[in-house]
């Protein structure tokens, strides 16, 4: 009897992931992405010479577009996900309204390309990462570029001085922030940007596992810490602020938090340079030497906004905001609040397709919790860890998103591609234990209440 409802829930199992076995794309299409992954965040083309001459991202984005269209069939249904449905009405507002925005030939011109190269990571996430081995190997990938890009001027800022950047103070001074490698184009509040999204992952990921994968988060963490002091990104650590109030939320050992926080400022007032705490400071404190760039910085966000409502409508056209900042201000500055960026691009209509978009992926997570909380699955289960994970990046994206731009940028779009993924390989996995506990209980009902009375008639 033991042997027999063994059987059936190894049936009842192998169904589900049989039926999941034959709507996987092809293993090639999945190294391939890997390798555009690292390709785009490592920027190859920086580092070997010779190799960009053959535009290797766009010969990428073309063969993974291709064989996806060939494996078609395995892809049906993948579309019908809401976070899909949500891009695809912002796909054509973008384009119903292309005749009604300021300056249409600047987007079908210039801005079409950046927008299409970011979308990309949502359509190939969404579709290419259908196993839970591949989404361990995605996000491991993923992870990995982000802690190399941080590392990598790290270690060259302690053994060379090097810092990449440098921001003016009151009074004609100016200091020193440490941005992205030589190799990397990102200054210092994209490599604080890089450094908000790395640190859930190592936090969600490596701590709760064996004591290796904790050395690791040990190792990482200290470093990745005082990088992001070096970049005196103001916006990086106000988002790094949200993951950690998430993450006290909901531990079970606070108070351990509580000391850990205590030691880790104490720590970090011992490394700092006046300069460093000055920029810091400002956030709260508008006399120091840095509360002038932080009004500043506040005084812009609102301009754009009012920039943006000079044509509330369809607005001035994607991609269209440096263009509309040189016309009304002289500078042709990128946006530093995506919202306003949206507004100034795409109109309060598009504003609100695009915080629709959001709304689903957030939707998604929500749902995703409220599942695993009603089946009771295990707190700390890869999947269950990755979705608390996926929820603090969100909220550490949404409130980043008012200090950096984003329309046109990947951030968004990855996460939206890899939600969908999770959601879809969640689903299955739940489908499997509903399969498996329906199995169990019906092999319980039938058997007999006299086991040996059934030995003997038979």
């Amino acid at each position: 009897m033991k042997q027999g409802m063994m059987t059936s829930t190894r049936q009842a199992k192998q169904g589900v992931l049989s039926k999941l076995d034959t709507e996987i794309v092809n293993q090639f299409s999945f190294v391939l992405y890997l390798y555009f992954i690292l390709d785009f965040f490592l920027r190859f083309s920086s580092r070997i010479p010779g190799y960009g001459v053959i535009r290797p991202t766009l010969v990428a984005v073309v063969v993974i577009s291709l064989l996806l269209f060939l494996q078609r069939e395995k892809l049906r249904g993948r579309f019908n996900d809401p976070i899909f449905k949500a891009l695809f009405v912002l796909f054509g507002y973008i384009v119903i309204s292309l005749p009604l925005v300021e300056w249409p030939g600047s987007v079908i011109r210039s801005n079409l390309d950046p927008f299409i190269k970011a979308v990309v990571f949502l359509f190939f996430t969404a579709l290419i990462v259908d196993t839970e081995k591949r989404l361990k190997w995605f996000i491991g990938v993923f992870v990995f570029c982000q802690v190399f890009r941080v590392l990598e001027p790290l270690y060259m800022n302690i053994t060379q001085g090097y810092w990449g950047s440098s921001t003016h103070l009151s009074g004609g001074d100016f200091a020193d922030r440490l941005a992205g490698a030589p190799a990397d184009v990102i200054n210092p509040n994209e490599l604080g940007f890089v450094i908000a999204t790395a640190i859930p992952f190592l936090h969600y990921l490596l701590w709760p596992l064996g004591w290796k994968s904790k050395l690791i988060y040990l190792v990482l963490m200290p470093a990745m810490l005082y990088a992001l002091l070096l970049t005196m990104s103001r916006g990086a650590f106000v988002a790094l602020l949200v993951v950690a109030f998430l993450v006290f939320k909901e531990s079970r050992h606070k108070m351990g938090l509580i000391v850990m926080a205590v030691v880790l400022v104490i720590g970090a007032l011992n490394v700092m340079t006046p300069l460093q705490k000055d920029r810091y400071l400002s956030l709260v404190d508008s006399n120091t030497a840095g509360g002038a760039s932080a009004d500043g910085r506040l005084r812009g966000m609102v301009g754009e906004f009012k920039l943006g409502l000079t044509r509330p409508v369809a607005g001035h056209g994607l991609g269209t905001t440096p263009e509309a900042k040189y016309h009304k201000w002289g500078s042709t500055k990128a946006s530093h609040n995506l919202y306003a960026e949206i507004v100034i691009e795409l109109g309060l209509i598009g504003f609100v397709i695009f915080l629709r978009f959001l709304y689903q992926i957030a939707r998604r997570l929500s749902v995703v919790r409220s599942r695993f909380a009603a089946l009771d699955k295990n707190n700390q289960s890869y999947y269950s860890r990755l979705n608390k994970c996926l929820i603090a990046v969100f909220w550490m994206y949404a409130v980043y998103s008012l200090n950096y731009w984003g329309l046109s940028q990947y951030y968004w779009y990855l996460l939206g591609g890899l939600v969908i993924a999770f959601g879809r390989l969640v689903s299955h996995e739940l489908s499997a234990s509903c399969e498996l506990s329906s199995s169990s209980r019906h092999t319980d009902e039938v058997r007999p209440s006299y086991p040996l009375a059934s030995r003997i008639r038979g």
